[in-house]
């Protein structure tokens, strides 16, 4: 896929953040977009923006058969899908001693189920096309961090499916990438800040470039990016690559020993936060994913 014009890309958590963002620089691109998600007003008014042409479904990834439905209905409307990015996730609040089990379960569900529902869904019409499918991971899935475990298990597992989905499609004609971002300043992110201010405090005390933080349109760039070009592996920003190559660093003695005073300190601090909140999620995904 040299290029994207007059190419189909369906979205999952185009709603908002870097689904949204992606759809925009999707579309100026050329490619037609299905955006599917679980606020239809949010995705009727990107799709609005995006022009003539485009397309959204509501529907949740933890939910196949809905997931399905909207795969089918983006098929008949654009009678083709070329490429598709498995983006919807979400992030519990707070450590495992102060977690909720749903909220384990929940992100879990989100987070590497979703990326299976909406793989198989695709998957018939990306064989057809012999398109590309784009699954998002994170910087966490090679980089563990304190306070996030069950965000960090399930990017991690996402990962791990995208590469052996990779090697299941290759007789397909069908490319499978996956997308590393670092922290990407979308409302997840934000949300999740506001909530906890020692979230904060622990992202800036992080080595470089696991606290490096990046737009969402220059994310979207790098998606796009991917899209185009089919790529393997998708690092945003660029020095996130370093810590792939060094992936077993980060869960190392010399950076436990690095980060030990202050993870000491600031996990208490986070619990607490947690706890004085009473609730496991930002307000807007507790109400979404309830």
């Amino acid at each position: 896929m040299p290029n994207v014009s007059g190419k189909v890309v369906l979205i999952t958590g185009g709603a908002r953040g870097i689904g949204a963002e992606t759809a925009r620089e999707l579309a100026k691109r050329g490619a037609k977009l299905a955006l599917v998600g679980l606020e239809p007003e949010e995705l009727a008014e990107v799709t609005t923006e995006l022009g003539e042409g485009h397309f959204w479904a509501e529907a949740d990834v933890t939910d196949p058969d809905a997931l399905q439905a909207a795969v089918d209905a983006a098929t008949a409307k654009f009678g083709r899908i070329d490429a598709a990015i498995a983006n919807a996730g979400i992030a519990p609040l707070g450590s495992i001693r102060e977690s909720d089990p749903r909220g384990f379960l929940k992100t879990m569900d989100v987070n590497v189920n979703g990326v299976f529902h909406t793989a198989r869904a695709v998957m018939p019409e990306l064989a057809a096309s012999k398109g590309y499918l784009l699954v998002v991971s994170s910087l966490s899935a090679f980089a563990p961090i304190g306070g996030m475990t069950a965000y960090t298990a399930s990017k991690a597992a996402s990962e791990a499916f995208a590469s052996a989905l990779r090697m299941e499609v290759l007789h397909l004609g069908v490319s499978v990438g996956s997308a590393h971002p670092s922290w990407i300043d979308t409302d997840l992110v934000r949300e999740v800040a506001g909530d906890l201010k020692t979230f904060t405090e622990m992202r800036k005390r992080l080595p470089w470039p696991m606290r490096a933080i990046t737009t969402p349109d220059a994310c979207a760039r790098a998606f796009a990016n991917a899209v185009e070009r089919r790529k393997r592996r998708v690092y945003v920003p660029r020095g996130v690559m370093l810590m792939h190559w060094l992936r077993n660093l980060p869960g190392s003695a010399l950076v436990e020993l690095f980060m030990r005073r202050q993870l000491i300190k600031l996990i208490p601090q986070l619990e607490q936060e947690v706890r004085d909140l009473g609730r496991y999620m930002s307000e807007r995904n507790q109400k979404l994913n309830a």
